[in-house]
């Protein structure tokens, strides 16, 4: 690819100023040059002055507050290109890729989101989801390239802004954690195509540690989603499942008291997925029930 394409990369952040720092470097190198936005959630290491010193070509968005994968959505706002990657401050684009997914986007009106390929870690190690999203029993649709599915993640995915904003973005109520899921619901579901694209590869980077309490959140995550977008007895049974398990597992103890207290807002907020969504959902889990 040569010349400019318009898309941008979001990363969002929080406290972790070194990170960031080496993502924005390789960022910054790629053949696309893409714009590149920083979505700080209230940093208190010195990030927003360490952007702002080292690398004045990068926007800036300083949040007042952590709004966790929120960010997201602030900074998608905050940039006008047609097309937005998003970025870890532990995750980066191969060169090349970003100008391919553009293409991509470009010939295919309907695709909303593109899954890439995504390498860990120095060896480049293929991420376990990548074999999970190419053998998507979804298959291809003649509209869209790639393997349709219904997760990604969200340091390796590409957007059409319009459509990530007519989904509605990452869901509020969910925060941080497993929140991939529900947008690939919430794109399917009013008509755009989600898929997974090997060509588009990005790298991961994470840190050896995980964050702490990410096991809990994901439990809550997935059972919450359940409860927004999923039957009533699949959301029941996820529920129960849940509490199964809290009687011997302090994380699942933790996840199902936070499931107890944000259910009033999620039962607000649900919009069942329409029945094609559905039986889709279903395929993936490899249950027709």
């Amino acid at each position: 690819m040569t010349g400019h394409r318009p898309l941008g990369v979001v990363i969002a952040t929080r406290d972790r100023r070194d990170r960031l720092a080496g993502t924005l470097r390789r960022l910054l190198e790629l053949p696309e040059r893409p714009e590149i936005l920083v979505a700080d959630n209230a940093s208190t290491d010195g990030t927003r002055e360490m952007v702002a010193r080292d690398f004045p070509e990068v926007r800036l968005l300083a949040l007042p507050v952590n709004h966790g994968a929120l960010a997201r959505n602030h900074g998608a706002r905050a940039l006008t290109t047609p097309y937005v990657a998003f970025s870890d401050d532990d995750s980066w684009w191969a060169p090349g890729s970003l100008g391919r997914a553009a293409e991509l986007f470009d010939a295919h009106p309907r695709l909303g989101l593109i899954a890439a390929r995504t390498l860990v870690g120095p060896a480049e190690t293929p991420d376990p989801l990548n074999d999970v999203l190419a053998g998507s029993p979804l298959g291809p649709a003649t509209d869209l390239p790639g393997t349709q599915v219904l997760g990604f993640l969200a340091c390796g995915a590409v957007v059409r802004r319009d459509a990530y904003l007519d989904a509605g973005g990452f869901h509020r109520l969910l925060f941080f954690a497993g929140e991939e899921t529900l947008l690939a619901y919430d794109l399917a579901a009013r008509g755009w195509g989600v898929t997974h694209c090997p060509e588009v590869v990005a790298h991961h980077h994470p840190s050896p540690a995980p964050r702490e309490g990410r096991p809990v959140l994901q439990l809550r995550n997935a059972t919450l989603t359940a409860w927004l977008r999923r039957p009533v007895p699949y959301a029941l049974a996820r529920t129960g499942a849940l509490a199964a398990d809290a009687r011997g597992d302090r994380h699942a103890r933790r996840a199902l008291r936070e499931v107890l207290v944000r259910l009033p807002a999620a039962l607000r907020e649900r919009r069942p997925l329409p029945p094609q969504v559905e039986r889709a959902a279903r395929l993936l889990e490899g249950t027709t029930a």
